[in-house]
């Protein structure tokens, strides 16, 4: 293989072992909230509480182990599992992972219920661990917070020693301390909103604009024209008046034109004009029957006139 990994490359990333407590304790207690549960993706809604603790795990097998879980709310979860497993994408198909399938719910067990551990293996999508080797990586598969889990009851009762409380120091871990929680009340909006707080505050600054940022065009904003020539809106509306009038008086003449006294008026006009038109066109005919004459008689001759015999 041509420029393969090195040995030495950095894979992980060293972090203090306190804060990997934290955020063990942190993503176990996400467990126990539903919205965080529900929003991984979990079917949870038929599950009767969070975080779900079953005392009767113990000893069973693989087939008892699945009845139990579905008589407490899990099936509709474990049935999603199995309906994701799919071909993976890509490459990594030929890398001895070829299928993909989502997470299930993690079965913590302790030291008296380790059976479940064989019960399970078979599951599919269904992860076991112990109490005292609870991770990141199990609790909070792909960062995501929220794993739904399912406790033996000599689990549960092992998280004291395992994690301590706020009172007591934890048996496992030397030294450790459960992080406190910073604040009392977690509604920040009631806190603002409270007298106390809001009677300290001062008052809500709002920033006067002296001039436009930019300059607008008289000739589009109505607005800007008015403070240059106060008689644009007066200017503006005789105009519209006009054009009203104007409007007006074309349809009622255009009414009075398509009435019957209109229709006489037009035939009469049209009558005298098509009398007009005949006398001149008499009139012409006379005047060249006249001139006709004279040249037949020879008293006249084209091209003559009074000018010329003056000459």
């Amino acid at each position: 293989m041509f420029a393969p990994l090195k040995i030495w490359r950095k894979w992980h990333g060293r972090a203090n072992i306190t804060q990997r407590r934290h955020a063990v304790a942190s993503a176990l207690a996400a467990s126990a909230c539903a919205p965080l549960v529900m929003a991984r993706g979990h079917r949870v809604e038929a599950v009767p509480e969070l975080p779900l603790v079953i005392d009767a795990l113990t000893g069973e097998n693989t087939k008892a182990l699945l009845t139990t879980l579905n008589q407490f709310g899990c099936g509709d979860d474990l049935a999603k599992v199995r309906r994701s497993r799919q071909i993976r994408s890509g490459q990594g198909k030929y890398r001895n992972s070829r299928y993909v399938m989502r997470k299930g719910p993690l079965i913590i067990y302790g030291d008296k219920s380790a059976q479940v551990r064989q019960s399970a293996r078979n599951l599919p999508g269904v992860d076991v661990c112990h109490v005292s080797r609870l991770n990141v990586l199990q609790l909070a598969p792909g960062g995501h917070l929220g794993r739904f889990c399912v406790f033996t009851e000599d689990a549960f009762r092992a998280l004291n020693d395992t994690f301590g409380t706020n009172k007591a120091e934890c048996i496992a871990k030397r030294g450790y301390h459960l992080n406190r929680q910073v604040m009392n009340c977690a509604d920040i909006s009631r806190i603002i909103n409270s007298d106390q707080v809001q009677s300290k505050l001062r008052e809500q600054r709002t920033s006067v604009r002296v001039h436009d940022k930019t300059k607008k065009n008289p000739l589009r904003n109505k607005a800007m024209m008015l403070k240059l020539n106060p008689f644009a809106k007066k200017r503006a509306e005789l105009v519209a008046k006009r054009e009203a009038d104007r409007t007006k008086a074309r349809a009622a003449a255009l009414k009075a034109k398509r009435s019957k006294a209109g229709t006489k008026a037009k035939q009469t006009r049209t009558q005298r004009a098509q009398a007009l038109a005949a006398g001149l066109e008499q009139s012409f005919k006379d005047a060249d029957a006249i001139l006709a004459e004279e040249i037949r008689q020879g008293a006249y001759q084209p091209g003559d006139s009074e000018e010329e015999e003056d000459e």
